[in-house]
């Protein structure tokens, strides 16, 4: 499975008109049966990844899970994370952005979480919070 991904970059000073974008993209499977084995292939290797990183206990893997409400981040994250040991994992939901927030990219809430003040790693948790 290969998501070519230039055409969902935009690179700085680029202009971008979104009404030119596509709303919808080819699926990445020719049927329901690839794309189960699909899944169940790369749940293993996320499993797999969890209990290499956790056992080294200096690494981590982040999923961001970004969407409009109703769009399916619920079932993708249901998919997605079906064959992770949830007590590896922490969960941080994030509503409406506060004015402070969006004085920056919408990465920044998720760096804050993932680091301390003083930019070091900042937990006890290395699964989700080490990186």
């Amino acid at each position: 499975m290969k998501i070519h991904v230039n055409g969902f970059r935009v690179t700085e000073g680029d202009e971008v008109d979104l009404e030119k974008w596509p709303t919808k993209v080819n699926p990445v499977y020719k049927s329901k049966d690839q794309y189960q084995a699909l899944l169940e292939d790369h749940v293993t290797l996320l499993s797999a990844q969890q209990q290499l990183h956790y056992a080294s206990n200096r690494h981590a893997i982040l999923l961001i899970f970004q969407a409009m409400d109703a769009a399916g981040k619920d079932g993708a994250i249901r998919h997605v994370m079906s064959g992770v040991n949830p007590q590896g994992c922490q969960v941080f939901s994030f509503k409406h952005p506060s004015a402070t927030e969006l004085e920056h990219d919408f990465l920044w809430r998720t760096t804050r979480i993932c680091r301390s003040e003083d930019g070091s790693a900042s937990s006890t948790d290395p699964i989700t919070r080490k990186f």
